[in-house]
C-alpha cells in the first residue's frame, strides 16, 4: 500500500492500517463514553456543591464529544478495513474521515484542561466519586493524547514532501536532462541525509571520527539505495514477512529436486570427513564463543556466572603487556577462561580493544589440538554493528586466484586490523617460538567468523596448513572465485534457517521483490492477514490459503510484474540491477553476488516441533553448497539459530551423536 497522503505530504503509515489501533481506542472510548454515562445519569440531580455547575457542563460535554469521538472511529475503522493492499481504492475517503477525528483532538485538549483545573480547584465540595471519576477522565484524556502525539512522531516521514519520482508532465523523463537529473540529485542527497542524522543518532554514544563519518556516509547511501524505490509501509513489509513464512511452510514437504537429492546422498568417505570436522567445529566453537566474553558467559549462565566471576576477579593474570584494551574487574578474561577451560599461561596475546573496523580477538595455545588458536569476537557493539553494514565491495589481490576477488569492505579492513597486529607486532612468531610444530587455526562467530576468514585468506601463503572455522558469517562476504579458492582450508558452520548466514545484498533485493510480489497480489485485506500470520506464528496450525492473482496464471506470465507491483515500485535502485541476468553495458553492479566462505555444513533440526517453545531437539548435518543460501528464508528461528549457544548445542549434540554411536 502506497504511504498515506496528508497535509500535503506522504506518512510511513498505509490507509489500512488503522483497523487495529482504531479498534482498540474505539473499545477504550466506548467503555469510557458508558462510564462517563453512568456517573452522570446517577449524579443528575447532585450537582448543587461548589463547583457543580462546571462539572456538571464539563460532564455534559465530554458524553457529547466521546459520542463524536466514537462515530469518526467506528467511520474510521469501518473504511479502513475495506480493499486491499494493493487497491486502495474503497478507502479514498479515509483522509476526510481522518481530517474529522484529528480536528476532534482540539475539543478533547480544551476539555482535558478544563478537567485538571477543576479538578485541582480546592474550593470544589462535590461528591468524592464524581471528583474520582472526572481524574481518571483527565488522565485518559492525557494518556491518549501523548500516545497520539508519538504516534504522529512514528509515522512521520522526513522525506514525506519530497519522495516523488514521478515527473511532472512537462518536465523530461529523460534522467539524462539537466531539470529531471537535478531533481533526482537533489531527492537522493536528502535521502542520504536523513538516513545520515538517523544513523548519527543512534550512535550517539560513541566517540566519532572520521572513520565514523565515512562509514555513516557510506551506510546512508546503502540504506538510501535499498529503500528508495518502492512505496511500502512497514506494516506492508510485516504482512509480507507472514505471508512468505506461511507460502514457505506449505513448500517444506514437496518432493526435493533431483539435484538437491544427489548433492546430499552421504558416501562413506563423505560421512567420515564430516564426522571429522563436526568434531573439530563443536571443539573450536567454544573459542568462538569465549571471544565474546562476560556477556556470552552472564547469558549462559544467569544465575551463577556473576558469583563465579566475582570469585576470580582478583587473581592473576597474565602480564599487561598481553592484554590490550579495557577489561575492568577482570570480567572479560575471567570469562574466556572459564568457557575454554585453558590456563593462563596459554594465551600469547588478548584485545578487548573496539572501535569501528577493530574489533577484539585473542591468541591462545590449544594442547588438546595441538593447535595456535586466533579467535575473533563477533558483533558485540555499535562499532561492531557500523562494520557489519558498510557492505561496499573492494578487491582483494591474490596470486594463487585467476582472477581478482570482490570482498566486504568493512570486514575485510577488520580483518586488516587483526593481520598487522598478528604479523607486524610479533603475536604470531611469539606463538610459534612457544610452540612451533602447532598448526594455526583462526576461528569466529558471525562477524568473528566473516572476519577469520579474510585473515585466512590473507595468512594463506605464509601458513600453507592453516585451517578456519567460520561459525554463522554473514552471506554477502566472498566473491565466487574467493569462496571457491577456500574450500580448501575453510570450513563454514550454518544451523537451520540462520539469517546472517544468507545476508547480502542481492538477497535483500530478492527479499524486497517476493515481499512486494505477494504483497501486492493477494486479496486479503491487511488485518486479516496480520491478525492470521500472529495466530500462525504463536500457536502454529496449518498455513492459511491465501487467494493470489497469482492463481491459475501460466509460468511465463509470472516473469512479468502485474500493474499492482509496478505501483509499489517507484524505480529500480543500483543494487537491483545485480539481479539482472544481463548487467546493461557489462558494467559491474555497485553490490555483486557474494558467498560464504570455504566448504559449508548445514545443521538442521530433525525431531522438534516448529514451535519456539520446542525443547526436544534432534539435529542432523550434511555438506551443502553457496546455492542453498541465496535466498532469505522467514521462520521465527531465522534469528535464534544465529546465536552462538544455539550454534554449540548443536555441534555438541551432534558430537555427542557420533561419539556414542562408535562406543556401540
Amino acid at each position: 500500500m502506497p504511504g498515506l497522503l496528508l497535509f500535503g505530504r506522504r506518512w510511513a503509515i498505509g490507509s489500512d492500517d488503522f483497523v487495529l489501533p482504531g479498534a482498540f481506542e474505539l473499545f477504550v472510548r466506548l467503555v469510557w463514553w458508558i462510564g462517563i454515562l453512568v456517573l452522570y445519569t446517577v449524579h443528575k440531580g447532585q450537582f448543587n456543591c461548589p463547583g457543580g455547575g462546571l462539572l456538571h457542563s464539563y460532564l455534559l460535554g465530554l458524553i457529547i464529544l466521546l459520542a463524536s469521538i466514537i462515530c469518526a472511529l467506528s467511520a474510521l475503522v469501518y473504511i479502513s478495513m475495506q480493499g486491499t493492499i494493493s487497491n486502495p481504492g474503497p478507502r479514498k475517503s479515509l483522509p476526510k474521515i481522518l481530517y474529522t477525528r484529528l480536528l476532534l483532538y482540539f475539543p478533547e485538549f480544551i476539555w482535558a484542561v478544563v478537567g485538571a483545573v477543576w479538578v485541582s480547584d480546592n474550593s470544589v465540595q462535590c461528591e468524592k466519586t464524581v471528583i474520582n471519576g472526572v481524574i481518571g477522565t483527565v488522565i485518559a484524556s492525557w494518556i491518549i493524547i501523548i500516545f497520539t502525539v508519538i504516534g504522529v512522531v512514528i509515522v512521520f516521514d522526513p522525506l514525506g514532501g519530497k519522495k516523488t519520482f514521478y515527473l511532472p508532465e512537462g518536465v523530461s523523463r529523460n534522467l539524462e536532462s539537466s531539470q529531471s537529473g537535478q531533481l533526482l540529485y537533489n531527492v537522493k542527497s536528502s535521502a542520504t541525509r536523513v538516513w545520515e542524522k538517523r544513523i548519527r543518532l543512534l550512535c550517539c554514544c560513541i566517540v566519532q571520527d572520521d572513520d565514523h563519518r565515512v562509514a555513516f556516509t557510506s551506510i546512508a547511501e546503502l540504506f538510501r539505495n535499498y529503500f528508495s524505490d518502492t512505496d511500502l509501509v512497514p506494516s506492508d513489509i510485516a504482512a509480507g514477512l507472514i505471508l512468505l513464512h506461511q507460502e514457505q511452510d506449505k513448500m517444506e514437504n514437496c518432493p526435493k529436486e533431483p539435484e538437491e537429492v544427489l548433492c546430499h546422498s552421504p558416501s562413506s568417505l563423505v560421512t567420515d570427513d564430516l564426522d571429522v570436522e563436526l568434531e573439530n567445529a563443536a571443539h573450536f566453537m567454544l573459542f568462538a564463543a569465549a571471544a565474546y566474553g562476560w556477556p556470552y558467559y552472564v547469558y549462559t549462565n544467569p544465575y551463577t556466572a556473576l558469583c563465579k566471576l566475582n570469585g576470580d576477579c582478583c587473581r592473576n593474570r597474565p602480564t599487561d603487556s598481553d592484554i590490550t584494551g579495557s577489561d575492568r574487574h577482570n570480567f572479560h578474561f575471567g570469562s574466556i577462561l572459564k568457557i575454554t577451560g585453558l590456563q593462563y599461561r596459554d594465551f600469547i596475546h588478548i584485545s578487548f580493544h573496539n572501535k569501528i573496523y577493530e574489533i577484539p580477538f585473542f591468541v591462545a595455545l590449544d594442547h588438546k589440538k595441538e593447535a595456535i588458536v586466533v579467535a575473533v569476537r563477533g558483533t558485540l557493539s555499535f562499532e561492531d554493528i557500523l562494520t557489519d553494514l558498510s557492505a561496499d565491495c573492494e578487491d582483494l589481490t591474490l596470486e594463487e586466484v585467476l582472477e581478482n576477488g570482490f570482498v566486504h569492505k568493512g570486514i575485510t579492513q577488520a580483518a586488516n586490523y587483526i593481520y598487522r597486529k598478528l604479523i607486524n607486532d610479533g603475536i604470531l612468531n611469539q606463538a610459534f617460538t612457544i610452540a612451533p610444530e602447532y598448526k594455526l587455526v583462526i576461528v569466529g562467530h558471525s562477524l568473528g567468523g566473516g572476519t577469520a576468514s579474510i585473515l585466512a585468506i590473507m595468512l594463506r601463503n605464509s601458513f600453507p596448513t592453516l585451517r578456519c572455522y567460520a561459525f554463522s558469517p554473514p552471506g554477502g562476504l566472498l566473491s565466487k572465485s574467493l569462496a571457491d579458492y577456500t574450500k580448501h582450508f575453510i570450513v563454514s558452520v550454518i544451523v537451520g534457517k540462520d539469517l546472517v548466514a544468507r545476508l547480502s545484498m542481492p538477497n535483500m533485493e530478492d527479499l524486497k521483490r517476493r515481499i512486494v510480489r505477494i504483497v501486492a497480489n493477494c486479496n486479503r485485506p491487511k488485518y486479516q492477514i496480520l491478525l492470521r500470520g500472529c495466530w500462525y506464528e504463536v500457536f502454529g496450525g496449518d498455513p492459511d490459503d491465501f487467494p493470489t492473482e497469482l492463481d491459475g496464471r501460466s509460468q511465463d506470465a509470472l516473469t512479468q510484474p502485474l500493474l499492482a507491483e509496478e505501483s509499489l515500485m517507484v524505480h529500480r535502485s543500483p543494487s537491483y540491477n545485480a539481479l539482472e541476468e544481463e548487467p546493461r553495458l557489462n558494467s559491474p553492479p555497485q553490490y555483486p553476488h557474494l558467498y560464504l566462505p570455504g566448504k559449508i555444513i548445514h545443521i538442521v533440526e530433525e525431531c522438534s516441533s516448529r514451535r519456539l517453545c520446542s525443547s526436544d531437539i534432534k539435529y542432523s548435518a550434511r555438506w551443502s553448497n553457496e546455492t542453498v543460501f541465496s535466498s532469505i528464508l522467514i521462520s521465527p528461528k531465522m534469528i535464534t539459530d544465529h546465536m552462538p549457544d544455539v550454534v554449540l548445542k548443536a555441534l555438541n549434540s551432534l558430537s555427542q551423536e557420533h561419539g556414542s554411536c562408535l562406543s556401540c
